[in-house]
């Protein structure tokens, strides 16, 4: 055998023949490793979330590192790192070791079939929420036995909730329907118009909508324990924290503890509300998660941030006839569109909504109890030494979310987050680095926080796991919508990322702007909506960006994102022949670009 390269002295082959092998011999799990390789740490990451030890010689600082590598190779016929061996016999390399753990293969070599075979659950899920379900069904109908635990931390004022997730209780649903009681409230000055006529005076009765929206979302938190129950898995309304490798501690309301295991674990914890950090915050304020159970009407409101949660709950607000005003730091609707986040500024400026800009609130005081009280709020402006002083009901704080994921334990199983935020980075799989444990849904480290991606993460996860596929979860142009008064649709890159991506000088945007006809008549809010397509030109013409503004726009884009998941071309909407009178086919009439400077002012239908 020749010397490794950078060695002109021939090494004492048989004597390294002779270590190796009894490295491999004394060792129940022996990895020859190199101490920089990723790959490395992989494996060694696998065996530590299994609980065993593992004796690891790094190449890299070895003298004669190159030549036991020489040697492994001879010996394996595998060149690489890390070079695996379990009680003797040769696994290999990174991918062959992961390979073997998921088959069960590993677990025979290490003599652990049994207590794999003791675990309590195939699968046991943290969070109840709509992508911890939908992955706990999923399992289930692929018979294993599956376990869900949801428990949900009171806010500071107390506000809590039932089975289902934030989407459910605080979320997209309440979210929804508020905004639907805005919009009748429109609708009603719009039916004069056409004419309707009403003597009595109509206002709007808070409580009577917010029993009606529990009571409705009520049911549907018996439906969800009543599907877990048809499918035979087991629900806990406790606190789930791991405590050891493959096992937690579940916690009820009562102080009670039990401890599971399970084979396997996903995590799908999600978000909640972030708060100020400032004096008065916590004892006087409210979020989202306060405000759709709230039992009385909230009065004058300051809702503070620019996310769509603060956007969408002013809105709806502002429609049922408060006065509400939004104080923002910096920028509307960060992470889309700007041009459409503007839009749907102004739009609601000149429907009674107040923003106070690039302010940030200091303290909060209590002037007056009540139902609601008198609160006061001391804030800074960002540029310039001036504050602001104002006086409300309520203040609604909507600033962002941060991940429910610094308090289950994962720290004790080696489960790495982002210690920034709490999110945490999964592979293509789902899966944590830790590979007995998987996570779904607004917890992941970039991806998108939407109910029905999660949904979809959660049901491809288990048929991954249990049903032989191997479909991941594509996070590519997902359609979403922003339950604004005018509401924005979206599916693809915002202009801003489109430009960053491809360069302006590759893309070219179609606009128009639009005017319902059901608006024609009240005669309100004409040249408002606006309708845009991002195209790359040298893909052929390939939209690449979707966005509207305008009345049923969630509707509008679902259909069109099915369309450019296919790979839909600016020509392909040339051809497609509208239906009139709709909102939706401005988007097959689009001849106007930006880059042309021509009037895009609509003057009739």
């Amino acid at each position: 055998m020749p010397p490794p390269p950078g060695q002109t002295q021939l090494p004492d082959w048989d004597g390294l023949k002779l270590r190796v092998r009894t490295l491999i011999a004394s060792h129940r799990v022996m990895i020859f490793s190199k101490s920089y390789c990723p790959y490395c740490n992989q494996v060694k990451e696998l065996f530590s979330s299994m609980g065993v030890e593992y004796y690891a010689l790094e190449l890299d600082v070895t003298a004669d590192g190159p030549s036991i590598q020489q040697v492994l190779a001879e010996l394996t016929n595998q060149r690489t790192v890390p070079n695996v061996f379990v009680n003797g016999k040769h696994v290999g390399g990174c991918d062959a070791t992961y390979k073997a753990y998921q088959n069960g293969t590993l677990q025979k070599l290490l003599g652990d079939v049994k207590d794999v075979e003791t675990y309590d659950y195939d699968l046991i899920i943290i969070g109840g929420g709509s992508g911890g379900l939908a992955c706990s069904k999923e399992a289930a109908t692929l018979g294993k036995k599956v376990m869900v635990l949801d428990y949900v931390v009171p806010t500071p004022l107390g506000t809590s909730w039932g089975l289902g997730g934030t989407c459910v209780n605080v979320g997209c649903i309440p979210k929804k329907l508020m905004h639907q009681a805005a919009l009748l409230g429109q609708a009603l000055k719009d039916s004069r118009k056409y004419g309707w006529q009403y003597e009595e005076q109509v206002k709007h009765n808070w409580e009577i909508m917010v029993e009606a929206i529990q009571n409705y979302i009520g049911s549907l938190n018996w439906g969800y324990r009543l599907s877990l129950r048809e499918k035979s898995v087991t629900y806990l309304n406790s606190y789930g924290e791991f405590v050891e490798p493959h096992k937690i501690k579940a916690t009820n309301r009562k102080g009670q503890v039990t401890y599971h295991t399970a084979e396997t674990f996903v995590l799908a914890t999600g978000e909640r509300p972030r708060y100020l950090g400032i004096p008065g915050d916590k004892e006087y304020c409210i979020t989202s998660d306060d405000l759709f159970s709230l039992p009385y009407c909230p009065g004058k409101t300051l809702i503070v941030g620019a996310s769509y949660v603060a956007l969408e709950c002013a809105g709806f607000l502002a429609g049922l006839g408060l006065d509400v005003t939004v104080m923002v730091r910096s920028i509307l609707l960060r992470g889309f569109d700007q041009e459409m986040a503007e839009k749907i500024g102004a739009h609601m400026e000149t429907h009674g909504v107040t923003f106070i800009r690039k302010c940030i609130p200091t303290q909060v005081e209590k002037l007056e109890d009540g139902t609601p009280g008198r609160l006061k709020v001391t804030a800074q402006f960002t540029e310039g030494p001036e504050t602001f002083v104002g006086e409300y009901n309520t203040v609604l704080i909507a600033i962002g979310r941060d991940a429910c994921t610094r308090s289950i334990g994962l720290e004790t199983i080696g489960v790495k987050i982002n210690e920034k935020n709490g999110k945490i980075p999964v592979n293509e799989e789902e899966q944590t680095n830790v590979p007995y444990v998987y996570a779904i849904g607004d917890i992941l480290e970039g991806k998108l926080e939407l109910t029905p991606v999660a949904i979809q993460a959660g049901k491809l996860l288990a048929r991954r796991l249990y049903g032989g596929s191997s479909t991941k979860c594509d996070y590519i142009n997902v359609p979403t919508t922003v339950f604004t008064p005018l509401e924005y649709g979206s599916c693809g890159l915002a202009e801003e990322k489109a430009i960053e991506k491809y360069g302006k000088q590759n893309l070219e945007v179609y606009h128009s702007l639009f005017w319902p006809l059901e608006w024609t008549v009240p005669g309100r809010d004409n040249n408002t909506c606006y309708a845009k397509i991002i195209c790359a030109k040298h893909d052929n013409n390939r939209v690449v960006g979707f966005h509207v503004l305008g009345p049923n726009a969630g509707e509008v884009t679902q259909g069109f994102a099915a369309a450019i998941k296919c790979g839909l071309t600016k020509e392909l909407l040339d051809e497609t022949i509208g239906i009139h009178p709709t909102c939706a086919e401005v988007f097959t009439t689009m001849d106007i670009t930006k880059s042309s400077g021509q009037d895009i002012t609509q003057r009739g239908c």
